[in-house]
This record gives structure tokens, sequence and C-alpha cells, in this order.
């Protein structure tokens, strides 16, 4: 997992820039803006490991991710602070990352505030950047593609399975309390009974 925070008084020059929500930028855009912005503001990010999201999350991950944004919302100490909502609930997310600040900003916790606010967009474009180039590091270290890393991706549901049936066990850097790795698991659970004993 990879969160990040932009500081700025001025939000122009980010606008300037053509600052948007990752998802809909290409990833050359996305890593041309992510050599400008830390050019333009402050940023902070958390890069955080998978054993560590295991041991933290007990299966409330938005509780996990409200303590991360807490941290780095706490190194900034900015006035006012936006933040993209992980929850279903903007209000109670807005809440959960207060509750781990010691001082009080202004929040304004909405979903898709990537698409809304240039600041957002820009830690957005940040943390998608590290995200990727930590991927890439994995596929690297890992010696094959491993896909994105997201869920919806074949490439890296086709991985898991692989690495599952050569291996036994889940792959490093996969957390075991994603949905996705468990369904993984149990694939290969259910194969290695019918299948792979031939």
């Amino acid at each position: 997992m990879v969160v990040a925070a932009v500081v700025i008084r001025d939000e122009a020059p980010l606008k300037d820039l053509g600052v948007k929500d990752s998802k809909k930028l290409t990833a050359a855009r996305r890593e041309m803006m992510a050599r400008e912005i830390p050019k333009l503001a402050r940023v902070e990010l958390e890069v955080v490991g998978p054993e560590v999201i295991d041991e933290h999350t007990d299966g409330h991950l938005n509780r996990f991710e409200a303590e991360v944004f807490g941290r780095l919302v706490e190194k900034t100490r900015a006035e006012e602070v936006f933040l993209d909502a992980c929850d279903t609930s903007e209000k109670r997310f807005g809440r959960m990352v207060t509750s781990h600040l010691s001082y009080r900003p202004r929040i304004v916790c909405e979903h898709k505030a990537d698409d809304r606010y240039p600041v957002v967009s820009a830690a957005s474009i940040m943390a998608k950047v590290r995200r990727d180039a930590e991927i890439h590091r994995i596929s690297s270290e890992l010696g094959e593609d491993v896909g994105t890393g997201y869920a919806h991706d074949k490439v890296t549901i086709a991985f898991l399975e692989r690495w599952i049936k050569e291996k036994g066990s889940l792959p490093p850097y996969a957390r075991r309390s994603w949905a996705t790795a468990r369904q993984a698991m149990s694939v290969a659970r259910n194969r290695k009974l019918t299948d792979w004993d031939e």
C-alpha cells in the first residue's frame, strides 16, 4: 500500500500542470507529473508492506488506512486537509483519520476527492507512480510479470494461482488478508485435490 500527502499553499501551479485523478492519466503523464509535483509542493509518502497490513488490519483495512493517512497528516501539520474517503461513509472515514491526530485541522473528506481537488489529484499521482514502481520491482525480483497487483487484473490472478500451484503458498508481497489471495489459495486447494495429484 502506498499513501501520499501533498502540501501546497496555492493550488494554481498544480492546476497549470494539469493534475487530475491518476487513473485518468497515462503512465507517461503520471510519471512526468510525479517529477514536477515535488518542485511545486511538499510531498510525504508512506509505503506499507503486506506483512504490516496483515498484522494491523484484522479485516478492517479502512481503519488501518485511516491510521496511515493520520500519520501523514500529522507530519504535514496542514491547517486544511482534503481526503479521498476510503470508507463507504465519508464522515466516518474523516472521523477515523482525525482520531489519529494530535491537532484539529479543517477536514474535507469526500469520495472521488482526487477528481475534485488538485492537491488530492497530485497526491494520487505520487502514490500511483510509487506503487507502479514497487510492482515493477517485485516483478523483477520474482523474475516474472505479476501484473498490476489489482484484484481485477487477470495477469495478477493467473500469477497468484500459478505461484501457489508451484510453491504451495502465497508469493512474497501478497497480503494473506487480501480476498483475491484467499480466493486463489482456495482455487489452488481444490485443484490440488482433483487435478494436480494425477
